[in-house]
């Protein structure tokens, strides 16, 4: 194990003990537990999608015997793996990490993925947009990677 660095979870509740839920519709690396290392991404998370919402911390170390992909930026790799992904292909990875599309980027890809835009057009669209951070646990192993550290309520000052 390396590389210790610290994670964000936007939610509305408090989650000490993260869990991967299969749910109707799968997410840009399929179903997981997912993070991200921008607390103003997570707080978006969390302000967005929940009345009360939390950002939930924790330190996260690297354990490369796990079967880790990382995608350092967008690229042709990264918007297949997504198509596929978002199609409810299952893939072999306990952990992926990679750019988070922004609601923009994520209409682009949309279009390309219902084949009103093509691949090329695509990329012309999201040139000048720069995608957020996000990483997604996919097995019980990954989640071992993640040791909670504490809840923050975003709408008043309370650490818990």
């Amino acid at each position: 194990m390396s590389n210790k660095l610290e994670l964000y979870h936007g939610s509305g509740q408090i989650v000490e003990f993260p869990e991967i839920r299969k749910t109707r519709y799968t997410k840009d690396f399929s179903w997981g537990f997912y993070c991200t290392n921008s607390y103003q991404q997570a707080h978006r998370w969390a302000e967005r999608k929940h009345e009360n919402g939390i950002v939930n911390v924790y330190s996260y170390t690297e354990n490369n015997q796990l079967n880790i992909k990382k995608f350092e930026k967008m690229t042709n790799e990264w918007l297949d793996f997504i198509a596929e992904c978002r199609a409810g292909k299952v893939h072999a990875y306990d952990i992926v990490e990679g750019p988070m599309a922004d609601d923009t980027i994520w209409n682009f890809v949309n279009d390309y993925l219902n084949k009103n835009i093509s691949r090329e057009v695509f990329w012309e669209y999201a040139k000048f947009k720069h995608p957020s951070h996000q990483i997604s646990f996919h097995s019980i192993r990954a989640l071992e990677c993640l040791k909670y550290e504490r809840s923050e309520v975003i709408n008043d000052s309370t650490v818990e």
